[in-house]
């Protein structure tokens, strides 16, 4: 027996794990890109309240949380123009237009999340 052979003989429930895993994967991230669809509306949260719900079929630019924040419409994507936020994580995160994306900026307690209609959002509690 050479070195080969006996390293995979030793080694065999680890290589089976950790295909099963890499399939799993590949095949979760297969059907969550085929399966998405795109929203209508973009939600936009501050302090745990739905301040307002914007259509992302009309452009525009606005200002949120007292001029803390600015989010821009553009194209059918919504996405975070403006932070005044310390780190700009928000303004990195980039577009959104699917169904249940979201946008956060924590510093200024402001969510923004992409639901199918004017009455729909996204609840993952009950």
């Amino acid at each position: 027996m050479n070195e080969n052979e006996s390293f995979i003989k030793k080694h065999r429930t680890d290589i089976i794990v950790i295909s099963l895993i890499l399939l799993v994967s590949i095949a979760i991230l297969l059907v969550t890109n085929l399966t998405r669809t795109e929203g209508g509306y973009a939600e936009v949260e501050i302090d745990g309240t739905v301040v307002g719900k914007y259509p992302l079929a009309v452009n525009g630019v606005y200002t949120l949380n007292g001029g803390t924040n600015t989010m821009t419409i553009e194209d059918g994507c919504v996405y975070m123009s403006y932070s005044s936020c310390p780190d700009h994580t928000c303004e990195n995160i980039g577009k959104a237009k699917y169904k249940g994306q979201t946008i956060v900026c924590l510093p200024n307690r402001l969510s923004i999340t992409i639901v199918g209609d004017a009455d729909d959002s996204v609840d993952f509690v009950s």
